[in-house]
């Protein structure tokens, strides 16, 4: 493609509509306010660490080394966000959760 002052110019035009384009997504984007929720699993003195680790494996979906590491947070920290996400997606999992005797919340962040 050669260089002409005409090209040069729509480059310009283009490339300075563009960032007009990036601008007004930012704004609209750091104007939007997003709740996250997040289930956290808290620690008791009844259930094992295999059947705490299971049941985020089952539930959660979690990789065994993933699940063993959030069961170690709620032994020693007496609790962990296990899963962040919509309100919604989250419920099914805590009653799960909670139906297997396992004590679970769900709290809202922003």
């Amino acid at each position: 493609m050669e260089f002409s002052e005409d090209n040069i110019s729509r480059f310009r035009i283009s490339f300075q509509n563009q960032e007009k384009h990036q601008e007004d997504v930012a704004v609209a984007f750091d104007e939007e306010v997003v709740t996250s929720h997040q289930l956290v699993v808290y620690n008791d003195e009844v259930n094992s660490f295999d059947y705490v680790i299971i049941t985020l494996m089952e539930v959660c979906e979690h990789s065994p080394e993933q699940a063993e590491q959030c069961t170690l947070q709620i032994h020693f920290r007496g609790r962990c966000g296990v899963k962040s996400g919509d309100f919604d997606e989250l419920v099914s999992m805590r009653n799960e959760i909670c139906r297997r005797g396992i004590s679970a919340e769900i709290e809202s962040y922003q």
